[in-house]
């Protein structure tokens, strides 16, 4: 693991670390290395690097300084000795199925989670003869029932997206160990400064770094942290499948990084002030967030979490139209999908990712034709309350 200044605190450690190894220059911040393939200046040294000697990169396709520059830093950020980029999330954990998954084997995942992740379960690995059983979020007691002799994973995100589920991940990993399975945990939601599975016990955890640690909507990007034994083979796919990072959006997640921990502090004070202003009013049935007491997981959130970040999913007590129109009524927040930026988005799940889905498909979901994702961005709470209160009269 690259280590970061003794025993420093959060904000330290993402400015610092990992970015002090291998310089080749004396510049402060780290270079964008634009170069797809690195020479050797003889047959020795390729023959050193060959046989574990030398440390230092061959084929972009394998490794890049800048984007282990920003490896380093995310291991010292999770505790783990080992992560691995990748050109976004979904690539993240499409790689760690097919690199930890054995033909023929079985899955266990639950049914609040990223909706391509599920297509991805079900359309392709599949074909790979890897069974899937998918559960409730935060049931433990459902989560030992499913575990069978061939099961290899349990993935889980914490929290999940939309409804914020929150994973007591001490007690499924006890469960899934005890009988041999890995747990991975998506902790996109969360971000190392509010929990950090890793130190829970989780094997892996896993990111789309597009989201927050990113933080500026402009950079495609995913992660896996953990042990290197187990992070090994998902670094030897991601070679032989190809879905590596570019230089340039490595460094921006790099420089993204850096602000990780001053970002996460607004974007949690917002999320939490917003919700319970949204769960005061007259017009929204019903707010999700883990911060409130409201929540099913409030109470394993307030033990495990040091924050519940921005993202508030909310019911607006009307129909269809009433949902397009509030929504449409927004100016300060820009319609759109994803989350973790600086800039606060909105959307109504139904048609922002669901619209092809039946509808009794979707309702038995949650995702209602009023529901709505708002992830707070870093701008003043008071403004977004009033952005808010602005568009609900419009209901």
């Amino acid at each position: 693991m690259s280590e970061g200044p003794p025993k420093a605190g959060k904000s330290t450690r993402a400015v610092h670390s990992g970015e002090r190894e291998h310089r080749d220059s004396s510049a402060v911040t780290t270079p964008i290395h634009l170069t797809s393939t690195f020479w050797f200046p003889d047959s020795r040294e390729v023959i050193d690097y060959n046989e574990g000697r030398l440390k230092r990169e061959e084929y972009g396709r394998y490794g890049n300084p800048t984007w282990k520059a920003v490896e380093r830093k995310l291991s010292d950020l999770e505790g783990g000795e080992e992560s691995v980029l990748f050109a976004s999330g979904m690539c993240a954990a499409t790689t760690t199925f097919l690199a930890l998954l054995p033909q023929g084997s079985h899955l266990i995942v639950t049914d609040d989670c990223y909706r391509r992740t599920r297509q991805f379960i079900r359309q392709y690995l599949s074909r790979m003869g890897v069974e899937t059983t998918v559960i409730e979020p935060a049931d433990p007691a459902k989560l030992e029932a499913a575990i069978r002799d061939d099961t290899a994973l349990f993935f889980t995100e914490s929290p999940t997206n939309p409804f914020l589920r929150v994973i007591d991940v001490p007690e499924v990993v006890e469960i899934a160990h005890h009988r041999g399975v890995k747990v991975v945990i998506d902790s996109t939601f969360a971000t190392p400064v509010n929990h950090r599975p890793l130190e829970e016990g989780a094997d892996l955890v896993l990111h789309s770094a597009t989201k927050y640690l990113g933080g500026h909507n402009d950079l495609l990007a995913g992660t896996i942290s953990g042990p290197s034994e187990i992070v090994k083979p998902i670094r030897d796919a991601v070679g032989v499948l190809g879905g590596v990072i570019d230089s340039h959006a490595a460094w921006l997640l790099l420089r993204g990084l850096k602000t990780l921990s001053l970002r996460m502090q607004r974007h949690n004070e917002n999320g939490l002030e917003v919700a319970r202003w949204l769960e005061a009013h007259p017009k929204v049935a019903r707010v999700w967030y883990p911060g409130l007491a409201s929540h099913p997981d409030h109470e394993t959130a307030t033990r495990r979490m040091q924050g519940f970040a921005g993202v508030v999913t909310f019911e607006i007590e009307t129909d269809f139209d009433g949902a397009v129109r509030f929504i449409d009524a927004t100016r300060l927040f820009y319609q759109a999908p994803s989350f973790g930026g600086v800039e606060t988005l909105i959307e109504l799940p139904v048609t922002m990712s669901y619209w092809d889905v039946p509808r009794e498909e979707r309702l038995a979901m949650g995702i209602t034709d009023s529901l709505v994702r708002l992830a707070c961005g870093i701008e003043d709470a008071g403004d977004l309350i009033a952005e808010l209160e602005r568009a609900l009269a419009a209901v």
